[in-house]
């Protein structure tokens, strides 16, 4: 075996101790859910799944889980059907406005969670238009939220593939517009789809500020929930946290093996 390619040790020392910091925090975490109880020793006096048990038996939690789920997917897919569209004619059509894009779809992040709440507030709480408190308010503001992560990461799939090059000789062999787009550009975008919505979802199923201020227990997502479960057990309180770690993960591997089938 030629070794001449192996790291360092210092260099692997470093990425094993990076490792090991980012990992500690989870698996302690993990361990305080499934412990018993974990008071005054330095270990825990004994292991349950019933903090696990309690918790997906709990009814308002699931109910919590399935509004997140049903806003953040509702959110992606209005995204995906505006900007997808939108992203193809302007690198097509009007590749002049690339900059002008490039500074719109930074407006969400220009103005702070809070500020932006207290104005959807204004707007929204009463009037011909009283969306607080229900569901579609969250969905137009995380449709916003995801703009950003799903326009940057298609665009630079468009610069990679050469979009114009590719449709001029999709027009040549015969193809129209609209067959093109579907049986050529998205599957040769599909890597940086799937990144996307996969980096919005996580990042909206996250999302607490919006949800706390908009809607709060009205429409009470799983952030709020969590919120709203901070004096309780703190063992109950870690198996959320690791039930929802644990969600994450399995969409991302996910969202990895479905990458690795399309390459």
């Amino acid at each position: 075996m030629n070794n001449s390619c192996r790291a360092p040790l210092p260099a692997r020392l470093t990425v094993a101790g990076l490792v090991l910091l980012l990992a500690m925090p989870i698996v302690i975490t993990l361990i305080y859910s499934l412990s018993a109880q974990w008071g005054a020793h330095i270990l825990p006096s004994g292991f349950t799944l019933d903090w696990y048990l309690n918790l997906w038996s709990d009814s308002r939690f699931l109910a919590a889980f399935g509004r997140s789920l049903l806003v953040c997917l509702a959110a992606l897919l209005f995204s995906l059907l505006l900007i997808l569209p939108t992203l193809f004619v302007v690198f097509y059509y009007f590749p002049r406005l690339k900059g002008v894009m490039n500074m719109v779809i930074l407006l969400p992040f220009a103005v702070p969670p809070v500020v932006s709440s207290v104005g959807l507030l204004q707007l929204y709480a009463g009037g011909p238009l009283p969306l607080v408190g229900g569901p579609w308010i969250l969905i137009f503001c995380y449709f916003t939220i995801s703009l950003p992560f799903m326009y940057r990461a298609l665009a630079n799939n468009l610069e990679a593939i050469k979009l114009p090059d590719l449709m001029d000789a999709a027009h040549l062999l015969g193809a129209g517009t609209t067959r093109a787009f579907l049986q050529l550009v998205l599957p040769n975008i599909r890597n940086g789809l799937l990144a996307a919505l996969f980096l919005s979802f996580s990042f909206l199923f996250g999302e607490f500020v919006f949800a706390n201020m908009l809607v709060g227990t009205r429409f009470e997502t799983l952030q709020v929930y969590l919120y709203s479960q901070r004096t309780n057990s703190g063992h109950f309180t870690s198996a959320m946290v690791m039930s929802y770690f644990l969600f994450i993960g399995l969409a991302t591997w996910f969202a990895l093996r479905l990458q690795k089938r399309s390459a």
